[in-house]
């Protein structure tokens, strides 16, 4: 029986048909809705005024509840492709659809009140844990083992539950975060996002996980779609909400589909698909414990900053970080198809 249900799996995955439906179905959704986004964020007064710090690119004031076409484009794509290809919603998808819509209204709310870092971690955190609890038997958002680098025979550590349940929260926490600091030029956060989705739904495709595969192909085609009026000149900002929902789906996608594959590559997988907001993290708070500040205070120490800094425009800014992104997703996937 099970080598039937494995061959089912590879059948919906033939030529990438399912999640191409998914990433299409996302696309035109996010595509369309980002102006109804747009009009509710100015109605709602849910907008990015440059006056605010130096920090700021833009010159205008910019609504930021892209956030939301983004949501829904994802949830359109997976809810509608998954039956449509006999593949059941199991709990974790939907653990990934609800908390992440939790988070996209925190977001919203933290684009209408600015809530500082002592109300954003905990929520972010919780999320990480609440998502941990929609499981089944074998499918479960949890990181439950480490592997050992180097180690010859992919040797693992396998943690207890609470260290489990307090790794994969930090774990989703970061990504989701880097994600959100690293959304400080058009396009870039939202080019980003589809290229690690992307990466992962190949990853998936070799590792015969047909849901992650379709969620992250949604998650790819929802951002390309919102791309299309945020790219520069932007007409929208994803807000915090749009930041959050991709960092978390992508992290999420990410513990369910690499951390179960082999042990070189499942630590691989991570450090190179979220490598360039994860590295701009890192130089800004090192930059800021060197310099004796609060690793939470805004400033602009980020990749881009000092891209645009060097003379580079916002469009080269974006394309430079999206081009770095592709070159590190790229040696992921040849380690992948190579190993599959």
């Amino acid at each position: 029986m099970s080598w039937m249900v494995a061959n089912m799996e590879a059948e919906f995955l033939v030529g990438f048909r399912a999640p191409l439906l998914a990433a299409v179905l996302a696309l035109v959704v996010s595509w369309l809705l980002t102006p109804v986004a747009r009009k509710l964020a100015i109605a709602k007064g849910a907008v990015d005024d440059p006056a605010r710090d130096a920090r700021r690119v833009h010159k205008e004031l910019m609504p930021k509840w892209g956030g939301l076409a983004i949501y829904a484009g994802i949830c359109v794509g997976v809810l509608l492709v998954l039956p449509l290809v006999h593949q059941p919603i199991l709990p974790y998808t939907l653990g990934i659809l609800l908390v992440g819509g939790f988070l996209v209204v925190v977001g919203a709310l933290d684009d209408l009140y600015e809530f500082g870092a002592k109300i954003q971690a905990p929520m972010l955190l919780a999320a990480g844990v609440a998502v941990q609890f929609f499981a089944s038997a074998g499918s479960r958002i949890q990181i439950e083992t480490l592997a050992i680098p180097l180690s010859g025979n992919h040797e693992y550590i396998r943690l207890i539950p609470l260290a489990s349940i307090l790794v994969t929260a930090a774990y989703i926490f970061v990504v989701t975060k880097t994600m959100d600091t690293i959304d400080g030029v058009d396009g870039l956060a939202a080019g980003i996002a589809t290229i690690s989705a992307t990466t992962l739904c190949i990853v998936a495709f070799y590792g015969q996980q047909p849901r992650v595969a379709i969620i992250a192909a949604a998650v790819a085609g929802s951002a390309i779609g919102f791309l299309r009026h945020n790219y520069n000149p932007a007409k929208i900002f994803m807000g915090t909400g749009g930041a959050y929902i991709l960092g978390f789906t992508l992290a999420c996608l990410s513990v369910v589909g690499a951390f179960k594959t082999a042990a070189f590559i499942s630590l691989l997988i991570p450090v190179t698909v979220f490598g360039v907001p994860v590295v701009d993290a890192f130089v800004v708070i090192t930059r800021r414990l060197l310099s004796h500040q609060p690793i939470t205070q805004a400033d602009k120490r980020h990749l881009h900053h000092q891209l645009l800094g060097k003379g580079l425009s916002p469009k080269q800014t974006m394309w430079v970080m999206c081009l770095a992104a592709i070159m590190l997703c790229s040696a992921v996937l040849f380690a992948v198809v190579k190993h599959a």
